[in-house]
């Protein structure tokens, strides 16, 4: 059986609502809206967005690690337990899953 999912805007409980997301001051946010309040927004925000600089999206930073040093306990660890494996190079996937396993 099918189903129907209703989104209510958060303002003022009408039907028919759409998501928005939107950030500030570092945090971000989500609201359900539907139309006529969707355009109060964006008739209070117009003024600061035409004012604004837009910025890049980004995505979660990753933290910093060494491959090479990484790579080369792997290689250590495989030539000590029998893996054959290139001395340059990308390190096959098999080596890389029995390593994790240890």
């Amino acid at each position: 059986m099918a189903k129907q999912s209703i989104t209510v805007d958060d303002i003022d409980g009408t039907q028919d609502a759409k998501t928005i997301e939107f950030a500030f001051d570092g945090d971000s946010y989500e609201i359900d809206l539907a139309a006529h309040n969707v355009n109060k927004l964006h008739d209070a925000l117009a003024p600061f967005i035409e004012a604004a600089r837009k910025q890049p999206k980004t995505k979660g930073a990753r933290p910093a690690r060494s491959r090479n040093t990484e790579s080369k306990d792997v290689r250590e660890w495989a030539a000590k337990n029998g893996h054959d494996v290139p001395a340059r190079g990308r390190i096959p996937q098999s080596v890389m899953d029995a390593y994790n396993a240890r």
